[in-house]
């Protein structure tokens, strides 16, 4: 495993080698990795000749699955800057605290999704603006007649403005005639902030350098050996390139692979997307639980071609054993379940193809140690339940500008120390027990209820507020709230609303139940292991 090489390092070896191979289709047109090298290395001209920014500069990328992502990240990446990845469903005060807690000073904003981030710009340390439509990267032709039809017949474009803004094909036309030169980066390098929350609620920007990914990337390619042919696969890509597990496995994986990724913008649109499945003959597919659950049950699905899927991955939550035998049962493939985090780039174990065991997470990659460890830090034998702690390559280098953070995730041997409460089988497999951690997962996403809580008692019809997750058999868990009034005329309308407002759709929380009080610690603390005891009796 070669730990001295950069994230651009690999993309320049693909490029060199598969440039003729098609790298990403989205909305009918395909760019090959020859056409990335080429888009890329304008964009970075363009942020060069440009723009103020300069390497080591921040630029924050708010995009969905489409084209340009790849084009933006590679040319940022390429003109020596850190990539911020910023997810598009954000509200507005999650747009300002990372874009402020980044320092970014870009911004590669979707427009369809632009007026979010248009409200706190200004408040932000972002000088550039740029504003990309969906089809920018398309033929000429094709490009005005869907843009045209977004904004104009389907109204997907709403009304913005930013002070200080570009559009992404001007950008383009600026950098094509500019010149871009490359700079060198070193392996230790902050390649990708990727954020993440924590237990104070407060979203932290994992720092994951050049090497990190690297090795993850290689790690991965090590444990799905024999599933990766060399320019001879088409992944299906539905989860957000912006997401670390997706990243890793299309935009570094796949890539350096000299393979194809079919990007899926909107995978929750279902009809659309087993619509763009239909007559693709796919080889992979890169998942999660709830979505394998959602289009195991469309007939449209279960009529697809499946002929050539030798290859099925999950992450980023458990995989349940109902969804994982009926996606078997329809596509004739079996999944592959592993587990990471962000601040383990984020690959940490993986279930070999040949040696799958369902309700287990694998064997750990290649390079990397685990342990579990008990409350006072003591290493624990084989079938005993503890804290999983991780140690290896893909580990982060920290939290950006959070030391004290950093120095209480990773311990002073290197060890990072999940929150995850684990079990080491005495054949090497890991099951995950339970999260030491308060932690939410919805469809995926990592929810924190210090943020949910924050955010309503931040009402001043809430006196006290406490979020736990209850298990729900669409997104593996929803947010529930528990609440004591301070005003005896607020509804669980008036919570709903203000969260809506205030926090991204798989945050809000479903059901809300108002108590007179509620169970805490003899210091004051909310017991929210309580209250999510509580549901598990009650069910």
């Amino acid at each position: 495993m070669d730990l001295d090489r950069t994230v651009i390092d690999v993309f320049g070896e693909a490029c060199a080698k598969y440039a003729d191979r098609p790298a990403f289709t989205c909305l009918g047109h395909t760019l090959t990795i020859g056409d990335i090298d080429a888009l890329s290395a304008r964009f970075a001209a363009y942020l060069q000749n440009h723009t103020s920014l300069e390497p080591g500069d921040r630029i924050a990328v708010q995009l969905p699955n489409v084209l340009q992502y790849p084009v933006v990240v590679f040319g940022a990446l390429r003109a020596g800057m850190t990539v911020v990845n910023t997810n598009p469903l954000y509200t507005a005060r999650e747009v300002k605290h990372q874009l402020n807690d980044s320092g970014a000073k870009a911004l590669v904003v979707l427009a369809n999704i632009a007026p979010t981030a248009a409200e706190v710009v200004a408040e932000t340390s972002v000088e550039q603006v740029i504003v990309t439509e969906i089809a920018d990267l398309h033929a000429p032709l094709k490009r005005f007649v869907i843009n045209n039809v977004a904004r104009h017949v389907k109204k997907l474009v709403p009304e913005f403005t930013f002070p200080n803004q570009v559009s992404f094909t001007a950008a383009m036309k600026q950098g094509a005639s500019a010149s871009f030169t490359p700079v060198q980066v070193s392996p230790e390098d902050v390649a990708v902030l990727q954020y993440t929350g924590g237990t104070t609620g407060v979203a932290k920007g994992a720092m994951l350098t050049n090497r990190n990914l690297v090795a993850n990337m290689e790690q991965v390619r090590e444990a799905l050996a024999g599933n990766i042919l060399e320019g001879e696969e088409l992944y299906v890509a539905p989860l957000p390139l912006y997401h670390i597990y997706a990243f890793t496995i299309h935009c570094m994986c796949l890539m350096a692979t000299g393979n194809h990724s079919l990007l899926i913008p909107n995978p929750r649109d279902i009809p659309a997307f087993i619509k763009t499945l239909k007559g693709v003959r796919f080889t992979g597919f890169a998942g999660l639980n709830t979505l394998f659950n959602a289009l195991c049950r469309e007939p449209a699905f279960q009529e697809l071609d499946f002929g050539k899927l030798r290859t099925t991955v999950s992450g980023g939550m458990a995989l349940t054993h109902d969804a994982a035998e009926r996606w078997q049962e329809v596509t004739g493939c079996r999944i592959s379940e592993g587990y990471g985090m962000t601040e383990t780039s984020p690959v940490v174990s993986f279930n070999p193809a040949a040696a799958i065991q369902l309700g287990t997470v694998g064997l750990p990659v290649p390079a990397t140690e685990v342990k579990v460890v008990d409350e006072q830090g003591n290493e624990l034998p084989d079938n005993t339940p503890g804290e999983l702690c991780v140690r290896g390559p893909q580990v982060m280098k920290g939290y950006w500008q959070r030391p004290e953070a950093t120095a209480e995730m990773i311990d002073e041997d290197g060890w990072l120390h999940t929150g995850d409460m684990a079990v080491i089988q005495d054949d090497g497999y890991i099951r995950i027990v339970d999260r030491k951690k308060d932690m939410i997962i919805v469809s995926g996403f990592n929810v924190y209820p210090n943020e949910v809580e924050d955010v309503v008692c931040s009402h001043e019809g809430v006196l006290e507020a406490a979020a736990v997750g209850i298990p729900d058999a669409k997104s593996g868990e929803v947010v529930k709230l528990y609440i004591v009034k301070a005003d005896q005329n607020l509804t669980e309308k008036d919570v709903i609303a203000h969260c809506r407002e205030n926090l991204t759709a798989y945050k809000v929380p479903k059901s809300v139940e108002f108590r007179e009080e509620l169970p805490k610690t003899n210091v004051g603390k909310i017991l929210r292991r309580e209250l999510r005891d509580e549901v598990v009796t009650e069910s």
